[in-house]
C-alpha cells in the first residue's frame, strides 16, 4: 500500500472510532440504569460511579460517596412494610424494585451535597413516606375529599376526586395535572393511575419531593415537613410532626448518620 493510501486508511479508521464512540455515548439507557462516563448502559460503579452521565447516579460529591441504592436496601425496605397488617392494600402494591424503577428518571435525588446530606435526605424521604402511608399500608388516603382548587391551567373533572393517593399522598387537581404533564399519565381525568401503577406512584412522590422538597432539605428536616404539610406545623398537629420526626430519626440512625439540626418545624 502507498504511503497516501495508509494514510487515507487511518484516518478512516479514526473517523469511524470517532462515530462509535459518539453512537455509545448516546445511551439512551433503558429506566432505572446508569449512563457511564464513556457511554455504556448497566449498573454498578463502573456505570453509576464517577462521571456517570444519566440516570440514578452514585453521588459524587464528598468523601466516601454513598448511592442512593445501596442505602434503600431490601432489608430497609422491608423493615418498613413489614410493620404494615396483612389486610394492607400497600403490601400488595408498594415494592423495592417500583423505587428504584421510578429513581431512573429522578437522577438528583439524594445528589448535590456529601454522603452525610445524601443519607439525611433518603432518610426523611422516607420519614415522611412512613408516616403518610401508614409504614406502607395505604395506598389512598383514608378521609377522601374532592380537593379541587378551581384554576385555569388545570381544571377539574367533576367526576373525579383529588385525594391523597401514593407514597406522599399526592393531592389537589394541580398537583395531579402538574405531575401527570412530567411523569405521562392524565392526571385530571384519570387520578386514580397513582394508585392502580406502583411505579407512577413512586414517580409521583419524587416528583412531588423533587420539585418542592429537595431543595429545602439542607435546612433541616424541619423544613421538609413544612414544604409537604405546614399545616401541621407551629402547633397544627404536634403529634404529626413528632411522628415524621421519630422516623427521621430512626433513619438517620440506621445509615449511621445525625440527622442535623431543626428537626421541627
Amino acid at each position: 500500500m502507498s504511503s497516501l493510501g495508509q494514510i487515507f486508511a487511518i484516518l478512516v479508521a479514526m473517523a469511524c472510532m470517532s462515530c462509535t464512540m459518539v453512537a455509545a455515548q448516546n445511551c439512551g439507557c433503558a429506566s432505572g440504569v446508569c449512563c457511564s462516563q464513556y457511554g455504556y448502559c448497566g449498573n454498578g460503579d463502573a456505570y453509576c460511579g464517577k462521571g456517570c452521565k444519566q440516570g440514578p447516579c452514585y453521588s459524587s460529591t464528598g468523601s466516601g460517596a454513598v448511592s442512593v441504592q445501596s442505602l434503600v436496601t431490601d432489608a430497609f425496605f422491608n423493615g418498613i412494610i413489614n410493620q404494615a397488617g396483612s389486610s394492607c392494600a400497600g403490601k400488595r402494591f408498594y415494592t423495592r424494585s417500583a423505587f428504584l424503577n421510578a429513581l431512573g428518571n429522578y437522577a438528583q435525588f439524594g445528589k448535590g451535597g456529601s454522603s452525610d446530606d445524601t443519607k439525611r435526605e433518603v432518610a426523611a424521604f422516607f420519614a415522611h413516606v412512613t408516616h403518610e402511608t401508614g409504614s406502607f399500608c395505604y395506598i389512598e388516603e383514608i378521609a377522601k375529599s374532592t380537593y379541587c382548587n378551581a384554576t385555569t391551567t388545570w381544571p377539574c373533572n367533576p367526576s373525579k376526586q383529588y385525594y391523597g393517593r401514593g407514597p406522599l399522598q399526592l393531592t389537589w387537581n394541580y398537583n395531579y395535572g402538574a405531575a401527570g404533564r412530567s411523569i405521562g399519565f392524565d392526571g385530571i381525568n384519570a387520578p386514580e393511575t397513582v394508585a392502580n401503577n406502583p411505579v407512577t406512584a413512586f414517580k409521583t412522590a419524587l416528583w412531588f419531593w423533587m420539585n418542592n422538597v429537595h431543595s429545602t432539605s439542607s435546612r433541616g428536616f424541619g423544613s421538609t415537613i413544612r414544604a409537604i404539610n405546614s399545616i401541621e406545623c407551629n402547633g397544627g398537629n404536634t403529634g404529626a410532626v413528632n411522628s415524621r420526626i421519630q422516623y427521621y430519626r430512626q433513619y438517620c440512625n440506621q445509615f449511621g448518620v445525625s440527622p442535623g439540626n431543626n428537626l421541627s418545624c
